[in-house]
Parts: C-alpha cells; sequence; structure tokens
C-alpha cells in the first residue's frame, strides 16, 4: 500500500520544477480528516455531536453541532501550518485572516465548506468535507484581503473533498489528474486507492431533488422526462439516486457515471450550492476526471465570483450527459421559472 504522503513525494520526483509546496496544505487536511473521521464516527454515542447547534449561518441555515466542530477543527489545522495565509467556510461570515508573521507570508488561501451534508448525520447517511485552494494575490508579508478569495475557479491550485461513509476517502488534484485515497483507522494512514480517477463519458444515474420539480426551469423539467423516457439506444430511463450530500452523490456519479443537477428555482433564482467552496472544487475535480461542470449555460470554472457567499446552478458529472442538460436549457431559454 503506498500511503498519501509516499504518493505526494513520488509526485515531486517525477515533477521536478515542483517545489512541493502543496504538502503542507494536503497534510493539515490529512490530519484533520482523521479527526473528523473520528468524530463523526462516534456521532451516535456522544450527544453534543449530533443535532443543531442552536445557530444559523450566514445563509441562514440551521448550523449542526457537527458542523462547528468541522469548520473548528479545520481552522486549527490550517492556523497551526506555514502555508495558508487565510481561511474562508460556509460556517464563518467573513474571511478569517491569519495574522501572524507566519500567515502573513504564506502563499495561499483555503476555501472550504467543513461538513457539506450535515443533517445527514444523525441519520448515519454519508457526509463529507470540500476544499478549495487558491494562490494569494495580495502581495506575500500583508495580510490577505477578500480579493484574495474572489478569484474565478480556473485558478485554482488544489481541490478536493473527504468523503466519511463507508469508509473514509480523501480525493484530490493539483491539476494533475484526480487520486483517491481510503484511510485505515487501525494504522492511520490514507492509502491508495486509485491514481488519475475518471468519470465515464455516459452514465445512466441522475442525482437531483425532485420534490423541487415544479419549481424548476422548463429545461431542467424536460431534461428529466428526457431522463426518464424509454430508449434503449441511450440505456434508458436513467436511475434517480440523491443523497443530499454533494459530495456523496458526486462521488457515486464520478465513480459509475451519471450527472448532479441542483438547479435555480423559484425559491432560490440564483442556485443554492456556494460557487467558492462547493462548485468550483468539484469542477475543477470533474474537469480533472475527465467530465465537465456547468450552470447549465456555462463553464462554473469560468464565472468571475462577486462575492464570498455567492450562489450558482449547478450541473456536474459525465461530459454526455452534461452536454445534453445543457441542450435542453438552450432549447427553453425564455420559459422561466414558472410553476
Amino acid at each position: 500500500m503506498k500511503s498519501l504522503g509516499e504518493f505526494i513525494v513520488d509526485k515531486q520526483a517525477q515533477y521536478p520544477d515542483a517545489k512541493g509546496d502543496l504538502s503542507g496544505i494536503l497534510s493539515a487536511l490529512r490530519l484533520a480528516a482523521k479527526f473528523l473521521h473520528r468524530d463523526i464516527n462516534k456521532a451516535g454515542l456522544i450527544q453534543d455531536f449530533l443535532g443543531e447547534a442552536g445557530s444559523e449561518n450566514i445563509q441562514g441555515e440551521n448550523q449542526q453541532k457537527l458542523d462547528v466542530i468541522a469548520h473548528n477543527t479545520l481552522k486549527k489545522a490550517f492556523l497551526a501550518r506555514d502555508d495558508v495565509a487565510g481561511f474562508a467556510s460556509e460556517e464563518e461570515d467573513d474571511i478569517v485572516i491569519f495574522e501572524s508573521e507566519k500567515g502573513r507570508n504564506a502563499k495561499y488561501v483555503i476555501l472550504t465548506d467543513p461538513l457539506d451534508g450535515s443533517s445527514n448525520i444523525d441519520v448515519n447517511v454519508a457526509v463529507g468535507t470540500i476544499f478549495s485552494v487558491y494562490r494569494r494575490l495580495s502581495p506575500v508579508g500583508e495580510p490577505v484581503t477578500l480579493e484574495d478569495f474572489l478569484q474565478p475557479g480556473n485558478q485554482q491550485v488544489a481541490a478536493g473533498y473527504v468523503v466519511y461513509g463507508s469508509s473514509t476517502m480523501l480525493v484530490y488534484t493539483t491539476g494533475n489528474g484526480v487520486h483517491s485515497f481510503t484511510f485505515d483507522p487501525s494504522v492511520g494512514v490514507f492509502g491508495l486507492s486509485q491514481e488519475m480517477v475518471c468519470i465515464p463519458e455516459d452514465g445512466t444515474l441522475y442525482s437531483i431533488n425532485e420534490g423541487q420539480y415544479l419549481r424548476f426551469p422548463q429545461g431542467v423539467k424536460k431534461y428529466l422526462k428526457y431522463c426518464q423516457a424509454e430508449d434503449e439506444a441511450t440505456n434508458r430511463p436513467y436511475k434517480s439516486r440523491y443523497i443530499g450530500s454533494l459530495v456523496s452523490d458526486f462521488h457515486r456519479n464520478m465513480i459509475k457515471g451519471g450527472i448532479y443537477i441542483y438547479p435555480s428555482a423559484t425559491s432560490y433564482p440564483n442556485g443554492k450550492l456556494r460557487l467558492l467552496y462547493e462548485c468550483n472544487p468539484m469542477a475543477f475535480l470533474a474537469e480533472q476526471a475527465g467530465g465537465l461542470a456547468t450552470d447549465g449555460y456555462q463553464r462554473i470554472l469560468d464565472i468571475e465570483p462577486t462575492e464570498l457567499h455567492q450562489r450558482v446552478p449547478f450541473f456536474v458529472g459525465s461530459k454526455n450527459m452534461v452536454e445534453t442538460a445543457m441542450q435542453f436549457m438552450s432549447d427553453y431559454p425564455d420559459e422561466g421559472l414558472t410553476p
């Protein structure tokens, strides 16, 4: 078994021009994931880990106790490193500036959804952690600014997620393919599961909250009917699979082939998923694995962010399935969000 640490060292040897700047960040993520693996797997035994925390995040969503725990765990892990100048999270209203001398001299900023799908914790369903890494724009030696975080996704230098399911897996990319690692708690090591993960160009799975069907744009409604229609040549009808955790749904579709859609709707006309710490990192992973990610009309990674918690519609997964969904969106451009 090749460990994550050994894998990183091997990659640095293969690319002699690489300085290994991201190694410390990946080490921090690896350590935080071990702590969260432990806490999530004990959640049913420790009362303070289950249920709502009694507070809301900036989006007005009820925070779960483990949301807060995951947020604090990640922030402490990055704060302890020399590599991170600032931190942004779904659970924090504003950016967190690491004011120490090593923070001011660090080259990177991190955006994260500390515990995606956390409402599933109480019913023992898979959840995840999403992360996105950018090289700062502000001068090294000074505190970072909001502009360091408001970069389009095509400027990411690394992204990934940890999925806490039947096993805990860390999946990441630094722009040279997607690699997955499985945690062995008996020895405390993430071992290589698959190098150069590829999303099948076609799939038979679609993932969407169909309970919101009446609120979707006509293009999405028409695409769902297409997914449900019988056609032997295209292996339809497709199978509907929706967990309600972006990490879990994305991971399944990446392995088996499929499309994940969280569109705009009359109740959230700009979409619901956050561009910077949900859609951008997943889009980077999808493209590196041979898939596509769009807002229904344009590439996610080319969207210029205007605010930290910006929301966008999200279509991601197998290349041919996403392209077909985009065609349906283009065929019904003027229907709007009419029930």
